[in-house]
């Protein structure tokens, strides 16, 4: 298959290093920046280029890799007369914002993507789907080629993913930052909490969460709650998360 990339950055890269592997060959790799589109470019073997009106018009696939909200910008700018498929990867976005080209859809990752650190496609669930059955049919057959998790969801049911993404990936990690700068502040190391985030971790593979819930809040343990609260007295923000999920474990006791 030969296949476009429109985008430079951690999930262009990543998809193109991942279609190579199996055999794709990257033909054209696109960027609003010329010097971006080149250092991919470079790194997969293909030209690159900043112009939209320039891109090759008859590959097999095109990938649009780039931010959610400069993804209309990029479709308002592609040549509406190209015959290969093109897919975003986005989580958020509708797949209705491709459907001015003939096969169109989605092949989303929920996974958190970094150009420095390598992935495991394989283990990666991704939810795929097109704008009629031959093209779903398609991608599903692409994605299951880096892995066999891979299923088709609407629209609505990949927001779904996503978000619940946002919660245990974004919204997890500025919960360690919040530790992280406690801890700072009394002298000691981060590296104490890492078994404990490790633990929960591997216990959310094989349980359903709340069945593993622990710590005050499921124990009704107010006393030790106060102590936390006045302990963080001069962090108002962090005391509102904290009364907040609080709040929510109890209600699920």
């Amino acid at each position: 298959m030969n296949i476009v990339i429109l985008g430079s950055g951690n999930a262009a890269t990543h998809f193109g290093k991942a279609f190579q592997q199996l055999g794709h060959q990257i033909v054209q790799i696109y960027s609003k920046t010329k010097a971006n589109a080149d250092a991919l470019a470079f790194a997969l073997q293909c030209p690159g280029t900043d112009d939209l009106s320039q891109l090759l018009p008859h590959a097999d696939l095109y990938l649009i890799a780039v931010a959610d909200q400069a993804i209309p910008t990029v479709v308002d700018g592609m040549p509406q007369d190209i015959n290969g498929i093109v897919v975003h990867c986005s989580g958020a976005s509708d797949m209705a914002i491709l459907s001015r080209f003939k096969k169109y859809g989605v092949v989303y990752p929920p996974q958190s993507l970094s150009k420095n650190k390598i992935v495991d496609f394989s283990l990666i669930p991704f939810c795929v789907e097109g704008n009629d059955a031959n093209t779903t049919e398609a991608l599903l057959g692409l994605a299951r080629n880096f892995s066999s998790r891979s299923i088709h969801c609407d629209s609505q049911q990949r927001l779904a993913i996503h978000l619940s993404s946002v919660l245990v990936n974004n919204f997890s990690n500025i919960l360690y930052q919040f530790a992280y700068e406690l801890l700072a502040e009394h002298n000691l190391s981060f590296d104490l909490v890492k078994p404990i985030i490790l633990e929960t971790a591997e216990k959310v593979q094989n349980h359903i969460p709340i069945t593993v819930q622990t710590g005050p809040a499921i124990r009704g343990d107010e006393t030790t709650q106060q102590k936390h609260l006045k302990f963080i007295s001069n962090k108002p923000d962090l005391q509102q998360i904290y009364q907040l999920l609080s709040h929510q474990i109890t209600k699920r006791k």
